[in-house]
């Protein structure tokens, strides 16, 4: 047991209590009466364990408020002190920031804070990322926006400055938001603790809106790499480590990390070029639906629903709806929209929700016509993000080191067969009408590099077996098709391919594929009024973010993560789902499946993971 409490010491201690204290209570030795009897045994102390966790949790929620109330006393009796210069600091009142009136004051970003400010007075709103006192006279406040810090000093000053406004300013809890009126000074030495190299002469702060002053984690912490873990155990000292649940369960301050700051403004990046790219390409952008009668991409993994009675799904792609805007005579589509599998997929890679990026268009003669607009638009993307978003790439940099991507300005293209040939001659025994694993998909990147120096190629006239029913079988090997998967870094981000156009066709491939025919009527009978020759391809954009920045697990790339055991930011939900779900199971070998199961979650988040004797002395 205490393998299991180290794994997940970074947890909350109260949820941890309340999991433990039930499964203390099993029986782990198998009897007749095993799986009845122990279901009766847990009823009361789990009952017992969530009174008790309650309990806890309100005690810290009111002791959180009580701290936040003291503090707030605090600082409305140091202003109504007797202070004549009461007035350049304080709490500003909900009722002035209910937009009861226009000021014309002017806020200056922190980021554009330099040199040419020197001796101006500004205004600058943002949070208060660190406060530190240097005594009774002087405290330093580190005010952060968007990701850049100006270092602002209080120093008390006859008529100008008053020790209560400095003991005011030592008392605002980290990451409140404050207003700070004050004068841009150029100090003589560099300022390592701050972006912006200069400083704020503080004249007047007021907080905007406070924090509670216990966070669930310091921004700090949630901010140091590898690096910083690797040098402090050298030294001897002991950094607190913050894990990807615990990040995710408190995503609003996570967000707030440099490094995770810098990887939604780039993820915002490529949807922007994406847009802008395939709308210079004459591209007209559209809207599919998300709620469907039937799959769109054939298979099981599909989230079903009630739709007023009858039954639908959550759209696994708009692969459908797009072919059928082709019909309608838009010539070139892109979509930005959501896609949801639901797939049963415990990897680094895999969501049950994204963002998708998808293209559809006509062809006039071969589907390299579309590997063309995949072959641009990820030659652009790259150089632009590479030119544009350099302050972001290296924000990423500080917290997770990773090496430029290498790619070519003219994209590599090697068929299927041509993969297959360089894998066996390497070693690796690969099915040649087969899709690839994961494993061989990054050899075939080592390979690929290595004798190509590139690591973003296009792979294409997949076994046709592989594809999804709509695909194009080739004209020459009808045991092949028109498709193609784009790689980067060994991994990939893309499935294209030229869509069958003619409606038996498509009908015939679809029942081979087991998709029931009524479900998709609509769009085989979109093929019935004459079809032009078409393809396009999708691809994910967490997935793209997160390889470009050689990231090592997709939740750092989405927002708001949903995967298999991840619906909303709370980890409980995963004790409470592993009770109910072997106390009825008892009789089964419980050591190896509940150990299984947990050893799937902890993959799932990067967490270490552990022998299995250790979970279970």
């Amino acid at each position: 047991m205490e393998g299991f409490l180290h794994c997940f010491s970074s947890l909350n201690t109260l949820k941890i209590q309340g999991f433990l204290h039930c499964f203390s209570s099993l029986n782990t030795s198998p009897s007749r009466n095993g799986p009845l009897r122990t279901h009766r045994r847990l009823q009361n102390p789990k009952q017992e364990s969530a009174k008790k966790e309650a309990a806890k949790a309100e005690k810290l929620k009111r002791q959180q408020e009580a701290a936040a109330a003291a503090a707030a006393k605090a600082a409305a009796d140091l202003s109504l002190a007797d202070d004549p210069l009461a007035a350049n600091y304080s709490d500003i009142s909900i009722t002035d920031l209910q937009s009861n009136s226009i000021t014309g004051r002017e806020w200056i970003a922190v980021g554009s804070l330099e040199e040419g400010f020197k001796d101006r007075t500004v205004l600058i709103r943002g949070r208060a990322q660190t406060i530190r006192a240097v005594s009774k006279n002087m405290a330093f406040v580190v005010v952060r926006e968007r990701g850049y810090t100006v270092q602002c000093v209080v120093t008390a000053s006859e008529g100008v400055v008053s020790r209560q406004m400095v003991k005011y300013v030592t008392g605002i809890s980290r990451e409140s938001f404050v207003d700070i009126e004050g004068v841009v000074s150029v100090p003589e030495n560099p300022i390592k603790g701050a972006s912006q190299q200069v400083e704020v002469q503080v004249r007047k702060i007021y907080c905007v809106n406070r924090s509670l002053p216990q966070l669930p984690f310091n921004i700090e912490d949630a901010a140091r790499s590898e690096t910083d873990f690797e040098k402090a155990e050298q030294d001897g000292e002991q950094l607190v480590r913050v894990n990807q649940d615990t990040r995710l369960n408190n995503r609003v301050l996570d967000m707030r990390t440099p490094a995770n700051n810098a990887i939604f403004r780039v993820s915002s990046q490529v949807k922007s070029i994406f847009s802008q790219f395939l709308l210079s390409e004459g591209f007209v952008w559209i809207d599919s639906p998300k709620l469907i009668a039937g799959s769109s991409e054939g298979g099981s993994a599909v989230f079903k629903l009630d739709y007023k009675g009858r039954p639908a799904c959550l759209a696994q792609s708009p692969q459908l709806h797009k072919q059928m805007a082709i019909c309608g005579d838009f010539g070139r589509v892109f979509e930005i929209g959501p896609v949801f599998r639901a797939e049963d997929s415990f990897t680094h890679r895999h969501l049950c929700e994204f963002t998708g990026l998808d293209v559809e268009m006509e062809i006039k003669e071969h589907y390299s016509e579309v590997m063309d607009i995949v072959d641009r638009f990820f030659v652009t993307l790259f150089d632009t993000l590479n030119e544009k978003c350099k302050k972001e790439l290296d924000a990423i940099r500080r917290q997770y080191p990773f090496e430029p991507l290498k790619y070519l300005s003219k994209t590599l293209r090697l068929t299927f067969e041509e993969g297959v040939q360089m894998l066996k001659e390497s070693g690796v025994d690969v099915d040649p009408l087969g899709d690839l694993s994961t494993e061989t998909e990054r050899k075939l990147g080592q390979l690929v590099l290595e004798k190509y120096g590139t690591e973003f190629y296009i792979l294409h006239r997949y076994p046709l077996a592989v594809r999804p029913f709509y695909t194009m079988p080739c004209f020459d090997n009808q045991a092949y098709s028109n498709s193609f998967d784009v790689f980067i870094r060994g991994e990939e981000i893309i499935s294209g391919a030229q869509r069958v156009h003619e409606a038996e066709l498509l009908t015939t491939r679809a029942r081979a594929c087991g998709i029931d025919i009524k479900t998709i009527s609509t769009y085989i009978d979109s093929f019935r009024y004459g079809a032009p020759p078409h393809g396009g391809f999708g691809v994910g954009l967490e997935r793209v973010v997160m390889l470009f920045c050689a990231l090592n697990n997709i939740r750092k790339t989405s927002l708001f993560p949903r995967d298999p055991l991840r619906l909303a930011p709370e980890l409980l939900i995963f004790f409470t789902n592993i009770i109910l779900h072997w106390i009825p199971q008892f009789s089964l070998p419980f050591h190896s499946r509940f150990f299984e199961f947990v050893k799937a979650h902890m993959q799932l988040c990067s967490l270490p993971l552990i022998n299995q004797n250790l979970f279970f002395s």
